[in-house]
């Protein structure tokens, strides 16, 4: 018995000094409670007693920002929420430098958020998405950098408007959409006139292009089905027959 319990006693002693880490892991590794440094991938061997060990994932961490109620620049409440994407490229800043770096990141995401849609006015935020989504990744990288974590996008993804705003938005585009109208219709009768302007101006000069012109216009009438047409009687007739009884 003494030598099943000395050799379980063996064993466990290795089982505690042996751990395996993965290709995306790293092992921060305490010795009496000062840093020694990060270790892995692979099989790590700790003392027992004297080693102690803490696990950071350096693959890239997906974090929903929940919606904040915000007031922009030009007193508009609306909601927002984002989406960060970020990882740890310092194991050892990650551990000893702030107590949970994923709840520090979640917080300090919140706060800017806030803060940078707060500054900006609700047309800024509704075109310039991707000048406000450069900002919020610069100043969570430049404040997250000293806890050896790296952001690497920031996206705002949904931004929520008080139904009075949405109402008066869609007022403002169909309004938008009927002026568009008018001035198109506009240029398309300028342009007519002056196509008109030009033909009219040609016919004064070459007569015979009138005659011809109500000679089709009579064409076209006679090919619909109207039970009575009625052709009017061109002066320039008259005058020729007034030209010949003078001569």
């Amino acid at each position: 018995m003494e030598v099943f319990f000395f050799l379980a006693v063996i064993v466990g002693v290795v089982l505690s000094m042996v751990r395996v880490l993965n290709e995306y892991e790293r092992g921060v590794v305490f010795r009496l409670g000062r840093i020694e440094g990060a270790k892995g991938p692979g099989l790590i061997i700790l003392v027992p007693i004297l080693d102690k060990m803490v696990r950071v994932d350096l693959r890239t961490v997906t974090l929903d920002v929940p919606s904040q109620d915000i007031i922009t620049r030009d007193n508009v409440t609306i909601k927002v929420n984002a989406v960060i994407y970020f990882k740890v490229v310092d194991p050892v800043q990650a551990v000893i430098e702030v107590e949970n770096y994923l709840m520090a990141t979640s917080k300090l995401s919140q706060t800017t958020l806030r803060s940078v849609v707060g500054q900006a006015d609700l047309d800024t935020l509704l075109s310039s998405r991707d000048a406000i989504n450069h900002k919020l990744q610069s100043i969570l990288d430049s404040q997250t950098g000293p806890w050896g974590v790296k952001v690497s996008n920031v996206e705002v993804k949904q931004v929520d408007l008080p139904v009075e705003m949405q109402r008066a938005m869609a007022k403002q585009a169909e309004a938008e959409r009927e002026r568009r109208a008018k001035v198109i219709s506009a240029e398309g009768e300028f342009e007519a006139s002056i196509k008109l302007t030009a033909a009219a101006k040609n016919m004064e000069s070459q007569p015979m292009s009138l005659q011809l012109r109500y000679l089709q216009t009579i064409q076209e009438m006679s090919t619909e089905r109207a039970t009575t047409t009625i052709v009017p009687f061109p002066i320039e007739i008259l005058k020729f027959f007034t030209t010949e009884k003078k001569a």
